[in-house]
């Protein structure tokens, strides 16, 4: 069994299939960073379970993607069922105790719990590059708009703040081209369309106010046990780049909030990325980097990073190279590409002489894993074929009801359910612009005597005074525009028959209006 300076994985095989002895985490090492890896239906949920549990008993906050649902167990008390029960005689799990987890449901749709939302501004251009897949010249205008929008005090808070701030740029273009470089009017309607596709696909419910505040994702219990924060990601795996980028901000802003720490005993924060593949395919070198700066930076300040995915290729040498606790699953080998991922998941680790590695990894049954762990000085322990222990909590989802009661009785509850829109870069674009165009307004008033265009002394509410009476000549005693229009016409007319007709048609159409 494991003691409190560490968590309980399962127990190790000889080669006769016997008990070896337990295999466990140290919580010093905690944020070491990891992988867990395996096919569909091998235990990777579980094994995520059993680690987010351990995590919690001993005072450490965890946050986890529920890509299926079934994770979201982890908040109900466990039941006796005869293979559970088996598999902890198994691993000498003794004595074998039930119990439910401090859990809040989080969701960025606001549907299956606390909504999630960021400003726009923390976003930053390159993630926001990311999510839209922009161009490079594309993302160089984007950049140069939240330029604009610190140089001149604009809030960049939700999605209709960066829409208003493009359309106000494609006007300036020009103006804005000649400091920063060329701005076209093209590369601003991509990243107009762009929005809209994100905004269509639900990115509008992420950005916003209330924003997420750390400190809420990192909370203890009053005796002691860390939240699990469950992220409902059922839907949100319908955009995957969404859920990338979203799950890549948050490592940022805890990178960049949380203070250095160096060691620690057990770890501050520990980060469950399922499906991190997603992360990866398809990224730019820019966000690989990234992701590489952050994963290597952010184990000072206390942060563990467990990638969670079906196969090692999909994590990229340079993060891979950053995990040093292992769990993994078996890996079927039918195709050329899934025989390399089994060689290169054996390769990672440190051989065992009683097996072969890249053997075993096919030939693991649901809920065996290879196993290594950092040990003493932070070396990893020799790979060995073990058998993991069964969940404290329930095996399968929470119920729509339990989860809505959980929800109610939430330490966040109230916190982030109403959206909050106060003045930002639209309403203050929108206040410039209507400024603009009553100057303009004015402007047209003062050119024309006042009113708007029209035949001036031909009714006119210029030519007449507010009772309606026709207004007089000025004291200069000059003609109005009107009358020597008529005057001139008149002249224009030889005979004095014409001019006599020429008056009176002139004359009867004025009066008329």
């Amino acid at each position: 069994m494991a003691q409190d300076d560490s968590i309980f994985i399962g127990a190790s095989r000889k080669p006769d299939d016997s008990y070896q002895r337990p295999e466990a985490l140290l919580l010093k090492y905690g944020n070491r960073h990891g992988l867990v890896t395996g096919a569909t239906g091998t235990g990777k949920t579980v094994t995520l379970q059993i680690l987010a549990e351990g995590f919690s008993n001993a005072g450490v906050p965890v946050f986890c993607a529920d890509i299926k649902g079934d994770l979201s167990g982890i908040a109900m008390m466990g039941e006796a069922k005869d293979f559970l029960v088996a598999r902890a005689q198994a691993v000498k799990l003794d004595p074998y105790e039930f119990q439910e987890f401090p859990v809040i449901f989080w969701d960025l749709f606001g549907e299956q719990g606390h909504p999630i939302r960021a400003t726009v501004s923390e976003m930053g251009p390159l993630l926001l590059s990311r999510l839209m897949n922009l161009t490079e010249a594309q993302e160089g205008v984007l950049n140069i708009a939240f330029r604009i929008a610190d140089e001149e005090g604009l809030l960049l808070l939700d999605m209709k703040d960066l829409q208003a701030l493009l359309a106000n740029i494609a006007e300036r273009a020009d103006e804005i081209g000649a400091r920063y470089g060329n701005v076209t009017k093209p590369s601003v309607g991509a990243i107009q369309r762009s929005l809209l596709v994100l905004e269509q696909q639900g990115g509008n419910n992420f950005f916003g106010e209330p924003a997420l505040k750390i400190a809420d994702i990192m909370r203890t219990t009053r005796d002691g046990r860390g939240a699990i924060n469950v992220l409902a990601a059922d839907k949100l795996m319908m955009n995957p780049r969404l859920y990338a980028t979203f799950l890549l901000w948050l490592l940022s802003e805890l990178f960049e909030v949380l203070p250095e720490v160096g060691d620690p005993d057990k770890p501050k924060l520990v980060f469950f990325f399922d499906e991190a593949h997603l992360l990866f395919d398809e990224a730019p070198k820019i966000v690989v980097d990234r992701v590489e700066q952050v994963v290597r930076l952010i184990r000072s300040k206390g942060v563990g990073v467990y990638f969670v995915t079906q196969n090692p290729l999909d994590v990229p040498d340079t993060v891979l190279a950053q995990l040093g606790n292992r769990v993994q699953h078996a890996l079927r080998a039918y195709t050329p590409r899934e025989q390399k991922a089994v060689k290169t998941a054996a390769d990672t680790f440190r051989p065992n002489p009683d097996f072969d590695c890249a053997t075993a990894i096919t030939q693991l049954g649901t809920g065996e894993a290879l196993v290594s762990m950092l040990e003493a000085k932070g070396v990893p322990a020799m790979v060995q074929r073990t058998l993991i222990r069964p969940p404290a909590s329930r095996l399968g989802p929470v119920t729509a009801d339990e989860r809505r009661k959980l929800i109610n009785e939430s330490p966040v509850a109230g916190q982030y359910d109403q959206t909050v829109d106060r003045e930002s870069a639209f309403e203050r674009l929108q206040k410039k612009a209507a400024e603009a165009q009553q100057a303009q307004q004015e402007a047209q008033k003062a050119d024309t005597g006042g009113g708007g265009w029209t035949i001036p002394g031909f009714g006119n509410d210029g030519d007449r005074t507010s009772g309606g009476a026709p207004r007089q000549r000025s004291s200069s005693g000059r003609q109005s525009v009107a009358e020597a229009a008529i005057k001139s016409v008149v002249r224009s007319v030889g005979s004095s028959l014409g001019r006599e007709l020429v008056r009176g048609i002139l004359g009867s159409l004025k009066k008329g209006f």
